[in-house]
């Protein structure tokens, strides 16, 4: 991984060269939803701690309230790093193709790198698939989300033709809940009758796959995954990047992405909590990972 990672830093340096470097006094790391901000906040403490070791000055973190204030962030300068959803990427580039770079991929134990959009509701109620949702209340995360809104609303209608993603079509009410534990929570307790989330598919159910959403919420022990059953599976979607602004200066990039490429091995149970469960840690991307991310937000969303 070594090599790759040089070769990686090489060609982001390069692409790059063209941008205007800034000098920093502070590091700004941006955090999108999926918990809540506090578990966010601690989950990302110690990157921020290892951060401030390696640059030298301070590391602040960022917890919007929804996708889009770290897309916002990523795009206006006040923030420097994220790891973002690939629909979250697909959107920054397509405002501004300038401002950020992907530089590094989540690898799942198997070594992929990618996921899943995971439809499930509680066993209780009675719903094993889509076929049992129809007059029943659904509910996706947040509009910028790759798992939490954009793939389902491509693949779910595709499951059969009377299904639509228009609130008392097919489905009673289409809802946003906010977030992916938001959704999780509203499952559990009977608000929604059924939502999506992510996960990486591998491992096992009852502990929420290996890595996602679902795994962290059963980590705080806000679900019991023995109560839950999946009714839906999306196509597998590519992992979102660990992103660097542009703008950064050269030696800046390549001390984060040096850092997070080897926090796997530094300090497991740090990379555990940033990459929401078991990993082999990360590796270089590049942009060429989400072009059919970017063309079909494009499609459905336009930007």
């Amino acid at each position: 991984m070594t090599k790759t990672l040089a070769l990686a830093l090489a060609a982001t340096t390069a692409l790059s060269s063209g941008a205007v470097a800034e000098e920093i006094t502070e590091f700004r790391i941006g955090i999108l939803g999926g918990e809540n901000a506090q578990d966010r906040m601690n989950s990302y403490q110690c990157l921020a701690d290892y951060t401030t070791e390696a640059l030298g000055v301070e590391t602040r973190l960022f917890a919007p309230a929804d996708y889009n204030g770290v897309i916002q962030g990523l795009l206006g300068g006040t923030i420097d790093m994220a790891w973002l959803g690939a629909s979250a990427y697909a959107a920054t580039f397509l405002q501004d193709p300038e401002a950020v770079e992907p530089v590094l991929i989540k690898v799942n134990v198997d070594g992929s790198i990618g996921y899943h959009s995971i439809g499930f509701a509680r066993k209780d109620v009675g719903i094993t698939s889509l076929d049992d949702m129809e007059g029943k209340v659904f509910g996706f995360g947040d509009p910028n989300s790759t798992s939490g809104y954009l793939i389902p609303s491509i693949e779910i209608p595709q499951y059969k033709d009377a299904i639509t993603m228009e609130s008392g079509a097919y489905f009673e009410e289409v809802k946003f809940t906010g977030g992916h534990e938001q959704t999780i929570v509203a499952v559990n307790n009977g608000d929604i009758d059924a939502g999506v989330t992510w996960a990486d598919g591998q491992g096992h159910w009852e502990d929420g796959y290996n890595s996602g959403a679902l795994r962290k919420a059963v980590d705080a022990g806000i679900v019991d995954m023995n109560e839950m059953v999946e009714i839906w599976k999306s196509n597998v979607i590519p992992e979102g990047p660990i992103v660097l602004r542009k703008a950064l200066p050269a030696e800046v990039r390549e001390k984060m992405t040096a850092l997070v490429d080897e926090l796997h091995e530094r300090d497991a149970e740090c990379a555990y909590g940033v990459a929401a469960g078991e990993t082999l840690g990360f590796q270089p991307v590049t942009h060429d990972t989400y072009l059919s991310i970017v063309e079909a937000r494009k499609a459905k969303i336009g930007s």
